[in-house]
């Protein structure tokens, strides 16, 4: 049984590589799409990106589906929802500091240097 830490640590890792995030990109806006489909989009051999792709269904965003000798992959979206879930404290605190910051300049008197 994978626990919610590791399923985080797992996610994070999966998206903490910029090959692993352009193929969520890819599976995002040009839908599924079998394997070669997305290797001609990048510089390395397939095995490597296989590689990428096992990462990414072990975080558990993207599913794959065999079509005859094919492998087709999808965006599984739900994940980064915990990601967002995540980071909505820490927006918070920002979106805070700045609110403080705003009523801090709001209250200093302006340069009136000519």
């Amino acid at each position: 049984m994978v626990t919610t830490g590791e399923r985080e640590d797992r996610l994070f890792a999966a998206l903490a590589n910029g090959t692993r995030r352009e193929v969520l990109r890819l599976l995002r806006d040009e839908g599924p799409q079998p394997v070669q489909a997305l290797a001609d989009h990048f510089d390395m051999r397939r095995p490597s990106l296989s590689e990428h792709l096992k990462v990414l269904r072990e975080a558990g965003l993207v599913a794959e589906e065999r079509s005859g000798r094919q492998r087709i992959y999808r965006l599984e979206a739900v994940p980064l929802a915990e990601v967002q879930d995540w980071l909505s404290p820490y927006e918070r605190f920002w979106r805070d500091r700045l609110k403080s910051l705003g009523t801090l300049l709001d209250r200093m008197p302006d340069d009136e240097r000519s």
